[in-house]
């Protein structure tokens, strides 16, 4: 963490929120973008350093959200902004599809490499986490000749037009676009918080229900989870739930993909969520904090799988150099110190949100691996009824104190801080939230 991060008072509030210059930037951003932009909170921001975020009036908060996971080492980490520099000046684009270059080279290799599986693997390059869902969706249907897709509900995968087919996380992302891709099926995914221990059983039963029932597994190409679910609630699901989807894709050659576009790249405390969970999944979707803040994605597929020939698929931009090389340090930082921060920081604010619940009734629930950790909130914890509006109200008064937070699922507060986050600014943000949690006491 930088000496700065570590001098300077946070949160630190000097205007009210939003202040001039950022209710400025706010007026001018909604005259000329899209308002299908999903903005939480009036925050317009100006720089970034560690787990710090200041706004253009000189506010600082403490940031719970990493860019929505995507900052793993921390905004701006020196060693990540001194390899893109230096890779900068030398090349910024010559379009890893038509040409090489040694980053994009490099990195497939070490992804090749880190992604849980033996034998021989193969990456293609994407800039974000639906392309990279796009392109498993394609290779799938192309290795196997089969159609059909099998996802979960709550999943988020994306919003090109085939990773939505497979999101099935709220009607908002899916209304206004049919007809989507055909041919793709949803079930429920493991929740042991609302269903119990034994829910992977009733998960992987509606499996074979769809089996029995409309679906035949021989035209199934793939079926596509997260290791544990993000945008649906940060649900960690039981081990036998991936181990034994598994078995009945490799019963019925199935391919097993994991987007690990969430839950990757260190934020469970190992580099893969998948790795918990002992599975070896056959296409792996990467994105988000692969190159901590710059734009990329990639899937890491075996290579008997990867079996499209030149022209099949392609990508202007994914791979670029800078990315690459911005990836290549970011796993160097995740290997040598930031996963096991992700672990004993994790440990500790788990902890701490355990203490939390103890105090607070509206807290029902707290869950998670590393530093992917999610709090669910209920109106009554014999009903567990989602407390939706009050979750919402809580991210609005933590950003008022100076804490950047967000939601998951219907009523959950999601922790996703940069991967360099220290135990005493969760703290910090437990004291924050404590304080806020009073109103419902």
């Amino acid at each position: 963490m930088s000496q700065r991060t570590e001098a300077l008072p946070v949160p630190f509030l000097r205007t009210e929120l939003p202040g001039p210059k950022a209710s400025q930037l706010i007026a001018t951003d909604e005259q000329y973008t899209s308002p299908s932009y999903t903005r939480v909170y009036p925050l317009g921001v100006e720089r970034g350093y560690g787990a710090v975020i200041e706004d253009v009036d000189g506010n600082r908060f403490l940031d719970f959200t990493a860019g929505i996971a995507v900052c793993s080492t921390g905004h701006c980490h020196p060693r990540v902004v001194s390899a893109i520099q230096q890779q900068a000046a030398k090349l910024l684009h010559m379009s890893g599809t038509d040409f090489y270059y040694g980053p994009q080279g490099d990195l497939a290799k070490k992804l090749a490499q880190i992604v849980p599986g033996s034998g021989a693997k193969r990456v293609f390059f994407t800039n974000s986490g639906a392309e990279s869902v796009e392109a498993a969706f394609k290779l799938a249907r192309y290795h196997t000749g089969r159609q059909h897709m099998i996802a979960f509900f709550g999943a988020f995968h994306g919003r090109t037009l085939g990773a939505l087919s497979l999101t099935g996380s709220k009607v908002v992302q899916r209304r206004g676009f049919a007809p989507l891709i055909p041919m793709v099926s949803h079930v429920d995914y493991a929740n042991p918080y609302r269903s119990g221990v034994n829910c992977w059983q009733d998960s992987l039963g509606q499996l074979g229900d769809l089996f029995k029932r409309t679906v035949a597994p021989q035209e199934v190409a793939a079926i596509i989870v997260e290791p544990i679910q993000g945008e649906g609630g940060y649900l960690v699901p039981p081990v036998e739930f991936h181990r034994e989807l598994r078995k009945l894709c490799d019963q019925h050659k199935i391919l097993l993909i994991a987007d690990e576009v969430q839950s990757g790249m260190g934020r469970t405390g190992k580099m893969f969520a998948m790795e918990h969970f002992g599975v070896a999944p056959d296409i792996v979707c990467l994105a988000k904090g692969i190159a901590s803040g710059m734009p990329l994605g990639a899937i890491v597929a075996r290579a008997d799988i990867m079996d499209w020939g030149p022209g099949s698929h392609a990508s202007t931009f994914g791979g670029n150099p800078v990315s690459c090389v911005a990836a290549l340090e970011t796993i160097k930082l995740l290997e040598d110190e930031l996963m096991e921060n992700a672990r004993v920081v994790g440990a500790h604010l788990k902890g701490r949100l355990v203490e939390l619940m103890g105090r607070h009734k509206l807290i029902g629930d707290v869950r998670g691996l590393g530093l992917m950790i999610g709090a669910e909130l209920v109106r009554d914890r014999t009903t567990k009824e989602p407390a939706s509006t009050e979750r919402d109200e809580i991210v609005q008064l933590c950003f008022r104190k100076g804490l950047l937070m967000l939601g998951c699922g219907m009523s959950t507060l999601r922790f996703c801080p940069p991967l360099v986050v220290t135990k005493e600014q969760c703290d910090t943000a437990v004291a924050i939230i404590d304080d806020v949690l009073r109103k419902w006491d």
